[in-house]
C-alpha cells in the first residue's frame, strides 16, 4: 500500500478512536462515573488532534498527550477559552493517573461539572473535526 494511502486509514482511525471515546464520555456520565468523563474527553480531543497531525504532516503523531503541546505543533488557533478548556482536561489525563491526585479530582468532579465539561468537549471537538474535511 503506497505511504498516502496508509496515512488515510491511519487518519480514520484516530477519528474513529476519537469518536469511540466521545460516546464513551457520554455513557460514563450516564452510569455516574464522572472522573472518566473528564478522561474520555481527553482522550477524544487528543486523538482528533492527533488525527489532524497524521493528515498535515504525514507522519505520525508525536506520543504525547498534552493537548496544548498538539495544538501549538499543528499552529492551531482556538479562542482562550477553548485553550482554558485544553488546559483543564490535560489535568484529567496525567493527574488522574496517580493515586492522591486521583482522588482529589474525582472530588473536584460531579455530574454538573461532567455535563458542562462533556458539552464543551463536544463543542472543541466539533471545530478541530471541521479541519479534516
Amino acid at each position: 500500500m503506497p505511504k498516502r494511502e496508509n496515512m488515510r486509514k491511519t487518519v480514520r482511525e484516530w477519528i474513529e478512536i476519537s469518536e469511540y471515546d466521545l460516546c464513551t464520555a457520554e455513557a460514563m456520565l450516564k452510569t455516574k462515573r464522572f472522573l472518566y468523563v473528564m478522561f474520555m474527553c481527553q482522550q477524544a480531543v487528543e486523538k482528533i488532534l492527533k488525527a489532524i497531525y497524521a493528515m498535515n504532516s504525514s507522519e505520525l503523531p508525536p506520543r504525547t498527550h498534552n493537548l496544548l503541546y498538539l495544538v501549538d505543533a499543528l499552529e492551531i488557533s482556538l479562542r482562550e477559552e477553548e485553550l482554558m478548556l485544553l488546559s483543564r482536561l490535560n489535568q484529567f489525563y496525567l493527574e488522574s493517573r496517580y493515586p492522591g491526585e486521583r482522588i482529589k479530582l474525582a472530588k473536584a468532579v460531579n455530574k454538573d461539572k461532567a455535563r458542562e465539561m462533556l458539552e464543551k468537549t463536544k463543542g472543541v471537538w466539533k471545530c478541530l473535526r471541521q479541519k479534516l474535511l
